[in-house]
């Protein structure tokens, strides 16, 4: 009993960290082949280039935010493994599709349908680990699924530089139905089948807006990782005009992004460990947080010292970023069975969308005072607001897990 026991938990933690895998894959690989795709299309001017892009990048952050509150009600009313399953099949699907694409309209509804599926993957196999393990190794399982997840990244970049766009995008599609036969013989969680026995309310999203100290603590949780996604979605990924304004030649934003991953995969593991050698998640992402302010000054300010310093920085950036795993196992354990799903699976794609009203404020500063100084009051707001809310959050540390909310 105990080894089947000990083999589904290895399998449940496999199949959510290459799940991941392939979520960051395609997530990642978008951006890398939008212009080569967009060219194969028959778009070529530049304006239309950053236009349609733009499109593009909207309609699959919409796909995101609507299929975070879709799967995370569905993982909390039907189960975890359902939401793997489906999320894993409908991105796999929208990729191989977008391998296929004639035409903006095609390409623009399938990156949408495309982000609904990728919204699923992360919270509902963060939650199953989370339910599955031991409440003082669990930490463990959800490190593993975030590093090798975020590896994606570096497989989409090195797949993108061997491949045609389209054959780029059939790599991933073929990578998520092979996963579908590794989900065979996996079990639900037991607290979630306990909680159907039951007949508990669950998965009602609303319920986190009708209660002001629940309310709060959700805001919290996407509040702690809004410096992560500034970082990458604008530090990152202008990497170029950055390095232009501070006089630095060469650089190019695929090769800053790849470093980044790379950094952000050795920061998953190092924060998810030390949070489980230090037996706290708040001190870690606190570290973490003032790790990434320090570089994000030294970024903006110190950095006209060539490229081969440029890419470090972009490296230890993603390392400092790396909190990601503890981010989103902090949130998981704040809230009672019948919200987890709901609450693991929208933070995160919140924290993503949170590019939106981050990049929009970046570029109305950026005529006024630069973009240099721009960034860094965009930064300002978002680490002040990131330090306040994990001081006020409870320790999840050894928390059990094994409780609902009263609704």
């Amino acid at each position: 009993m105990q080894e089947s026991r000990s083999k589904n938990i290895r399998a449940i933690v496999i199949v959510a960290a290459l799940g991941y895998f392939v979520d960051i894959y395609d997530l990642i690989l978008f951006g890398i082949v939008r212009v080569a795709s967009l060219k194969g299309l028959g778009i070529t001017d530049d304006v239309q280039l950053r236009d349609v892009g733009v499109l593009l990048l909207n309609m699959q952050m919409a796909g995101m935010l609507l299929g975070g509150i879709l799967w995370g009600i569905l993982g909390d009313k039907r189960g975890r493994i359902s939401v793997l399953f489906g999320s894993i099949i409908m991105y796999s699907a929208a990729n191989i599709l977008n391998g296929m694409v004639q035409d903006i309209p095609q390409y623009s509804a399938l990156r949408f349908i495309a982000g609904i599926g990728l919204a699923g993957e992360l919270g509902a196999g963060i939650t199953l680990v989370s339910e599955v393990m031991s409440k003082e190794s669990r930490g463990y399982g959800t490190t593993i699924v975030a590093t090798i997840g975020i590896l994606g990244a570096v497989a989409a970049a090195l797949v993108a530089d061997f491949f045609q766009w389209r054959t780029a995008y059939y790599v991933g599609g073929a990578m998520g139905l092979v996963l579908l036969f590794l989900r065979i013989g996996m079990y639900e969680s037991g607290m979630f089948k306990t909680m159907i026995d039951e007949n508990i309310g669950r998965g009602q999203f609303q319920h986190l807006f009708t209660n002001w100290s629940r309310f709060v603590k959700y805001l919290r949780c996407i509040l702690i990782g809004v410096p992560l996604w500034f970082v990458v979605g604008i530090l990152i990924t202008f990497s170029d005009a950055f390095a232009k304004k501070l006089g630095v030649e060469g650089i190019a934003p695929a090769k800053s992004i790849m470093f980044c991953y790379i950094g952000l995969a050795i920061g998953d593991f190092s924060s998810g460990y030390l949070s489980q050698v230090f037996k706290s998640r708040k001190k870690i992402i606190l570290w973490f947080i003032f790790l990434t302010n320090v570089l994000i000054v030294i970024y903006l300010f110190f950095n006209q010292f060539g490229s081969f310093y440029f890419y470090t920085l972009c490296l230890l950036l993603g390392l400092t970023c790396g909190y990601w795993a503890v981010f989103v196992t902090n949130a998981s354990e704040q809230f009672g069975t019948n919200l987890r799903a709901t609450v693991t699976t929208t933070v995160p794609n919140f924290v993503r969308g949170s590019v939106v009203p981050v990049s929009l404020l970046f570029q109305f500063l950026s005529p006024m005072v630069n973009i240099i100084y721009s960034a860094a009051i965009v930064a300002s707001i978002t680490l002040v607001l990131a330090y306040i809310s994990v001081l006020k959050l409870e320790e999840t540390y050894g928390k059990d897990l094994d409780y609902i909310e009263m609704l």
